[in-house]
């Protein structure tokens, strides 16, 4: 059968995004047809179409088609998975498309109180959030946890979740505007590191301690101050890199508090079968839940693909925007 996608003949800008009709093959074995009804837009899916493989997607012979989860309909079920007619999200490639092939045993049901639009822009962003505050580093009543880019749409979501499991959030911003937005979405205090180091103002609000944990999606800009406030045999996790990779530092930096650094990735915390289930559950019970507000900042035609490329990398939305086939 044929069906549309947007494909990448070269590595650039937005412009390089083309809508094209492609032939999707029968499903093999254990795979499964999905139609999707709303692709999540990632700022992983930029780091491809620039040919950025320091990213978190290695390198494809070209044509690419993009994307990397969505939700939808199993048109064709794969015989370790839903069946024909079910509601489902999945993390997997080439979903900026009409149709794709996933393999079925990584399909995840979704509950009758999710939309498909907020299960498309939310389910990486939930996953990711999944694994880091109930698994990585655990978060519970008294613990201090930092978010860098909390006005971000990981970090909203991170905030929220963090206080819904009973955590002191505290946000790092860019803005005063920013500020005022993290504020509602579960922290406690905000800094505005546009106004200053951010560091001091940590250890400040922790009575000089510093923080149990810090979530990094900004990375170069924002790790090497991380180690400043945080609190010994405390974890700094740099899970992004929107101001580029943190690069080499000197392992020295972290032996007088005995500080623990990791750098995780999704796939990792979801590459088994059960786990993946199992942290799908979780995340599917916290967006639907009332602690939690699940804002969606754009819905376009898979058409416009570029142009929410463009509003991404744009920061004009915190909230995720989605592409309906």
């Amino acid at each position: 059968m044929k069906t549309q996608a947007i494909r990448i003949h070269a590595h650039g800008g937005p412009e390089v995004l083309s809508l094209d009709e492609v032939e999707i093959p029968a499903p093999g074995p254990g795979e499964a047809l999905v139609r999707n009804t709303a692709i999540g837009v990632n700022y992983a899916d930029i780091y491809e179409r620039e040919g950025d493989h320091g990213g978190p997607h290695s390198a494809k012979p070209f044509p690419v088609t993009m994307g990397h989860m969505a939700v939808g309909v199993v048109e064709t079920p794969g015989a370790d998975g839903p069946g024909a007619g079910t509601r489902v999200g999945y993390i997997g490639g080439n979903s900026y498309a009409g149709h794709t092939l996933v393999p079925a045993a990584r399909l995840f049901p979704l509950p009758d109180a999710l939309s498909d639009e907020v299960a498309g822009g939310y389910l990486l962003r939930g996953l990711t959030a999944e694994y880091l505050v109930r698994r990585l580093y655990p978060l519970g009543p008294g613990k201090v946890a930092v978010v860098h880019a909390a006005a971000g749409g990981m970090g909203l979501l991170l905030g929220q979740w963090g206080k819904a499991l009973g955590a002191r959030m505290i946000g790092t911003v860019g803005s005063p505007e920013k500020a005022a937005l993290a504020k509602t979405f579960g922290y406690e205090s905000t800094i505005d590191y546009s106004a200053g180091d951010f560091a001091p103002q940590v250890m400040e609000l922790t009575g000089g301690v510093g923080a149990e944990v810090i979530y990094d999606g900004i990375g170069k800009a924002a790790f090497r101050k991380s180690l400043d406030c945080i609190r010994p045999r405390g974890m700094v996790i740099s899970y992004g890199t929107a101001s580029g990779n943190v690069g080499e530092f000197d392992l020295q930096l972290l032996h007088s508090k005995s500080i623990i650094v990791t750098r995780p990735t999704l796939r990792s915390w979801i590459a088994d079968p059960e786990e993946a289930r199992a942290a799908a559950v979780a995340t599917f019970a916290a967006l639907t839940s009332d602690d939690i507000d699940t804002p969606i900042g754009a819905v376009l035609p898979l058409a416009e693909a570029a142009e929410a490329h463009r509003r991404l990398e744009g920061r004009e939305t915190t909230a995720p925007i989605v592409l309906k086939p």
